[in-house]
């Protein structure tokens, strides 16, 4: 059974080519510029040259025609023919509180997830997009629907209500709703393998740390609490995003600086994060770097993202009354040696010794604490792609 998983942004189109006998990546790739001028599609498939196609991209069902082509060229391709695709596993960023879990795509699923467009306008749209261009051009293959909020459906409601008129939640599902949620499973269940111990028998807190970064507390396998809410802004200090502030700020700075809703929009998700603190870029790399020039501001920079994260993690270790393991994922968990270490510094009161020697290492699955330390650190590449194709083969 071999599965395609697509993940639709608004000018992208990433994807993969999955042998689900031996979960395998046959072919993967992404198509970039969508509806912009200088589109190109870069393709590699297992065992081959990588190509680049130039070719104009009015639209998704465009972008997933050279895909498809792509994979079935007969010199760097990684398939025969169409008939080979047993199913397409969409990644879809908004399921709203309809979908705990992920779902065959029909009529109805599609017109729920043109309701959760409201709540998600940067992503669901044009995850959308490829669902209708896929069913154009496959017909009759199945696919399906693998949302980021599904996992985070089984909080209780003391976790994802916010303190406001309860009407507001019941006529608008105003809540917190968690993003990155097929990260977060993924890893928790690579981090219960890599510990010999059943998943449903820890306390696990997964930190999925890149560009937009989140963090969850998962008791006996279930989400109980996430730091995104209603949308990706809250929580974490970001690349560009502010994260948790005092939503007093918002009016404030409406009235001193003469902005509109979505002036102030754009501030909070684009020009805030540890960009608007250094002054210097979204790019950690860059930062770090910075830093080592003597820059002050990127510094603090980094010392209020730390300090974030920190917080997040003794929060989620309290209201779950333990923890057996701290897990870092994603661009900078995985990347960054330096994050892993100054994040975990002063924990040394939960049982967590960082071993520098270890936590020496990028993008590997590894322990990183020291053997006698009581409550383990892990580095867990994410595979959400690999997560999805599962997620597909198993309804299909």
């Amino acid at each position: 059974m071999k599965v395609l998983v697509l993940n639709c942004g608004s000018s992208s189109l990433k994807y993969q080519l999955i042998n689900m006998e031996t979960e395998a990546v046959l072919a993967k790739g992404v198509a970039e510029r969508i509806g912009i001028a200088g589109s190109f599609v870069k393709h590699e498939a297992t065992g081959k040259e990588k190509v680049i196609i130039d070719e104009a991209m009015d639209n998704h069902k465009a972008a997933i025609k050279i895909v498809l082509d792509c994979l079935v060229n007969k010199v760097h391709g990684a398939i025969s023919s169409m008939d080979e695709i047993s199913a397409v596993g969409h990644r879809v960023v908004h399921g709203g509180e309809k979908f705990a879990e992920s779902v065959i795509i029909n009529d109805e699923v599609k017109a729920t997830l043109e309701e959760c467009s409201e709540l998600a306008p940067l992503h669901n749209p044009p995850n959308l997009m490829g669902i209708n261009a896929c069913e154009e051009i496959l017909p009759n293959v199945p696919m399906v629907g693998v949302f980021d909020t599904a996992f985070h459906q089984t909080m209780p409601k003391s976790s994802f209500l916010y303190a406001l008129p309860y009407e507001l939640y019941e006529k608008y599902k105003i809540r917190r709703y968690g993003f990155h949620g097929t990260s977060h499973k993924y890893v928790a269940m690579r981090a219960a393998d890599m510990l010999g111990k059943s998943l449903e028998d820890l306390k696990l807190i997964t930190c999925h740390l890149g560009n937009g970064a989140s963090i969850a507390a998962i008791n006996k396998g279930k989400s109980v609490d996430t730091s995104m809410g209603f949308t990706p802004l809250e929580g974490l200090a970001m690349g560009t995003r502010c994260g948790d502030i005092d939503p007093a700020i918002t009016t404030y700075l409406m009235e001193k600086e003469n902005l509109t809703s979505g002036d102030l929009n754009n501030l909070m998700n684009k020009k805030s994060g540890v960009l608007g603190i250094s002054g210097v870029s979204s790019d950690f790399r860059d930062i770090e770097a910075a830093v080592s020039e003597g820059n002050e501001r990127a510094n603090m920079a980094l010392e209020v993202y730390y300090k974030r994260v920190k917080k997040y993690i003794g929060a989620y270790a309290a209201e779950m009354g333990g923890l057996d393991a701290v897990i870092f994922t994603a661009g900078l968990g995985e990347n960054s040696v330096e994050t892993r270490q100054a994040v975990c510094e002063g924990l040394e009161f939960l049982g967590i010794k960082i071993d520098s020697d270890k936590n020496n290492v990028r993008g590997k699955e590894t322990i990183v604490t020291t053997d006698d330390s009581t409550t383990k650190v892990l580095l867990v590449p994410t595979n959400e792609e690999l997560m999805i194709a599962r997620e597909t083969k198993a309804l299909i």
